[in-house]
């Protein structure tokens, strides 16, 4: 018999040590984090704000948050979801929604921080870079981390969109322009790269998607129709794409203030597993057995399957 070596023995375990929970779940780049809020321990107190940007199946999230032992705490966030206040119906998760969503957030947080007077970022969306610390203010610019997570950062992908509206609303995002949508690397050694801001500009506009919304309602209005149902509903066609989203950003910066939904005062009664509620609709929501229940019902099983075999003998 070959010799084998057993390598996971008792003192391996011993000495084994399970990585964090978000860290088993890959939700979290635990190096990559450290990197974000470590500093010097004579910097008592000195908070190092993160601008977080995530991407759901639906909505674009951002939150302006900072590091603590007790976990994080949130200053702003904002949602592609309240975009229906600023005229958006839907598209909630593209690259104009994201840049949408960067804008409020940054003209959300330079609010509570009282400096929304002072700060006033860039007006005219033209996609030329911008760096809020280069103009002339009085107050010192508010500055964040771009925390992008697990996410590639991938040239002209989403995120770049909600970074370039955090930091055209004025806040100071350290970046360049080399993975904005429209940059252009050098194809040779020696030469320099090119950036496209017009291409830029056109993503913030949603230009893409009025071109898409064109060539579906030439070539497959079913689809068209499918689609874009939210925009026909609102009256919303490719010509008045580009207008969307000036209005929108025009209100951003008028009103970025959060607006909490009014809640609808709906009471609900339940009655074993059916639920009843005060608008008259009736639902069945199963309640969650014990252990003892539980046993009782596998044991019940059990004793059914035996009588039936005793039946059949």
């Amino acid at each position: 018999m070959a010799f084998v070596k057993v390598l996971k023995n008792k003192a391996f375990f011993k000495q084994y040590q399970v990585k964090n929970r978000r860290r088993r779940e890959g939700k979290t780049d635990y190096q990559a984090r450290i990197k974000m809020f470590k500093q010097d321990k004579n910097k008592f107190n000195t908070r190092k704000y993160r601008l977080i940007v995530r991407f759901t199946n639906r909505y674009c999230l951002a939150q302006v948050a900072y590091a603590t032992i007790a976990g994080d705490i949130v200053v702003a966030q904002a949602s592609s979801k309240e975009l229906e206040n600023y005229g958006v119906p839907a598209g909630f998760k593209n690259y104009a929604a994201a840049y949408c969503v960067g804008l409020l957030i940054a003209r959300r947080t330079l609010t509570k921080f009282g400096l929304a007077e002072a700060i006033k970022g860039k007006e005219e969306i033209d996609g030329e870079e911008f760096h809020v610390e280069d103009e002339d203010n009085e107050q010192r610019p508010f500055k964040c981390i771009l925390d992008v997570g697990i996410r590639r950062t991938c040239v002209g992908s989403r995120m770049w969109g909600a970074l370039k509206g955090a930091v055209d609303g004025g806040l100071h995002v350290p970046h360049s322009s080399k993975n904005f949508p429209g940059f252009k690397p050098a194809e040779e050694k020696g030469q320099e790269s090119e950036y496209d801001a017009e291409a830029h500009k056109d993503r913030i506009f949603g230009n893409h998607v009025k071109e898409y919304m064109e060539m579906l309602a030439e070539e497959d209005p079913t689809k068209y129709e499918a689609h874009f149902a939210k925009f026909i509903e609102n009256d919303i066609d490719a010509d008045k794409m580009e207008d969307m989203y000036t209005e929108a950003h025009e209100k951003i910066r008028e009103e970025p203030d959060f607006k909490p939904v009014e809640k609808k005062g709906i009471t609900h009664e339940r009655n074993g597993e059916n639920v009843t509620s005060s608008d008259g609709t009736d639902t069945v929501r199963s309640r969650k057995l014990t252990l003892a229940q539980r046993r009782e019902k596998v044991a019940a099983k059990i004793a059914a399957a035996q009588a039936k075999m005793m039946e059949d003998e």
